[in-house]
């Protein structure tokens, strides 16, 4: 190695031990307002289902599109993934689509 380039070399390495370390402080946890839980008419707690899409989500929508139904979110599996799946899409006018489908042959509910 050329004498110059093992001087800047050198240098250039020994440059980061004269920088001074700034801690930055952990950030703080953001403190999340628990959800108020849900309760039907009877004082049942009401379950969320997260969203997930299935194998059959697609076939839903286009159901749900023949009765005037349209999501920008789509059909959601609401049960296990299996032979017998049962999808529900929150329509844009407040009504809900659901499905169910049995070897991937789907109907409306």
């Amino acid at each position: 190695m050329k004498p110059a380039l093992l001087l800047v070399a050198v240098l250039l390495g020994g440059c980061s031990m004269f920088k001074s370390k700034v801690e930055t402080p952990a950030p703080a946890a953001a403190a999340k307002p628990a959800a108020p839980q849900l309760v039907d008419a009877n004082g049942a707690p009401i379950e969320r289902v997260p969203f997930r899409t299935g194998v059959s989500s697609a076939t839903v929508e286009k159901l749900a599109r023949e009765q005037a139904c349209t999501s920008g979110q789509g059909a959601g599996l609401v049960t296990e993934a299996g032979p017998i799946e049962v999808y529900r899409m929150r329509c844009e006018d407040g009504k809900v689509f659901m499905a169910r489908c049995e070897l991937r042959q789907c109907r409306k509910m």
